[in-house]
């Protein structure tokens, strides 16, 4: 959904039906929202760190410009609200990464590097324990399934744009993190890229050419998310 106009009183609001909603209707299942969920991709919270709380709060409520409404589920609410039971918690979790990683960058090749390894642990500042129900059991976990996989998963769904969502929960037992969180080692492999398709999906940056994609993953229960990019040569 996207707001259309909200200068006035009267709200208008745009709602479309998302892919997955239209092949819902298609098949005549019946259609009736059960769930709905609440982000916040638009807002820049400088506002308030630049005018304060009040004042921040309020150019944030009226000046804010809102998204029209996105048919495609992976461009929309890449950011949603989570329920938070502790009313005083000033800092969120977030998600880092390590492992086979440089600089947000995972290096594959087609011959000799086909896995690489990446370990996404939760963490917080200054030294604070994450609250428990912002523990992230489960990961969700997007890539481009025409280039990789997630070794030894399941996808749990795939779209239009070739992109395999797979839900990954934190095996028990495993190691949590410094501030009392999870963490979670995934090993991505390169599937067979034939010549062709590699011309086809690269571009020569420099002196180099390889093909580039991004691998995305979002806490379920923090809601916080880790994005970085695969580059396949």
């Amino acid at each position: 959904m996207g707001f259309l106009d909200n200068s006035t009183n009267n709200i208008i609001i745009d709602a479309v039906l998302t892919d997955k909603g239209r092949e819902i209707l298609a098949r005549n299942e019946g259609f009736t929202i059960a769930k709905f969920a609440l982000g916040d991709d638009e807002v820049d919270y400088n506002n308030i760190k630049k005018y304060g709380r009040a004042v921040g709060a309020e150019r944030v409520e009226k000046i804010t410009s809102i998204f029209e409404a996105l048919t495609n589920g992976n461009q929309a609410q890449k950011y949603r609200l989570v329920s938070i039971s502790n009313p005083n918690l000033v800092r969120l979790p977030s998600l880092s990464l390590s492992g086979d990683i440089a600089s947000s960058v995972v290096t594959l090749t087609r011959n000799t590097q086909t896995i690489a390894n990446v370990t996404v642990s939760q963490a917080i500042t200054q030294n604070e324990i994450i609250p428990v129900d912002l523990i992230d059991t489960t990961y969700e976990v997007k890539v481009n399934s025409l280039f990789l996989q997630v070794d030894g998963q399941k996808p749990d769904a795939f779209d239009i744009d070739n992109t395999a969502t797979y839900n990954i929960t934190r095996g028990a037992g495993t190691l949590t993190s410094a501030s009392g969180g999870t963490t979670l080692t995934m090993a991505f492999r390169l599937k067979p890229i034939s010549s062709s398709t590699f011309s086809s999906y690269s571009a020569t940056v420099g002196t180099n050419t390889y093909i580039r994609t991004f691998i995305r993953v979002t806490g379920l229960n923090s809601g916080a998310v880790a994005e970085f990019e695969a580059r396949i040569y």
